[in-house]
């Protein structure tokens, strides 16, 4: 089973010093455009070990993790890996937002983030369309592969927590 990382790795935390708060990362941000994720304040919070504060942030999950920020910085700071593991932190101290939670269920339950419902299905077949779409939900070896993922991972008791 995979645990979550509790703490930040050094190679990140030493990768998080190296910014020096351009902004460049958040000019260039399409999460940041519509909401109020600023990826410079969720790094300044982390250089200044603001651990709490960024794990019950609901900051720290409106990224993307497009990489633009990554592309862009001039200082090539790993951006979106420092975002995965202070998520990671948050989920090992269970930290999730419930919509998260929801999307996970989904995986685990029919090894697609969205169910398909009983009136698209009917829908996609009037269209003379398959009524499962060529997913995984459509192959069940391709769910059985999954499956043992999210087991041998300990993804499923992780979402449950």
């Amino acid at each position: 089973m995979v645990t979550p990382k509790a703490e930040i790795s050094k190679e990140i935390a030493d990768a998080a010093k190296m910014c020096f708060q351009c902004g460049t990362c958040t000019a260039g941000c399409p999460s940041g455009r519509r909401t109020s994720y600023r990826t410079r304040k969720i790094i300044r919070m982390a250089q200044l070990g603001l651990k709490e504060e960024i794990i019950n942030s609901d900051e720290l999950w409106e990224c993307s993790t497009c990489y633009t920020c990554v592309e862009r910085c001039p200082r090539q700071v790993p951006i979106v890996d420092i975002i995965i593991d202070l998520r990671n932190i948050a989920v090992a101290e269970g930290h999730i937002r419930e919509q998260h939670k929801g999307t996970a269920t989904n995986l685990i339950k029919y090894g697609h983030t969205v169910a398909v419902k009983d009136d698209i299905s009917k829908l996609r077949v009037e269209l003379g369309l398959p009524e499962i779409p060529p997913t995984v939900l459509a192959s069940e070896g391709a769910k059985a592969e999954l499956d043992k993922i999210i087991k041998a991972t300990g993804f499923d008791k992780i979402v449950q927590e």
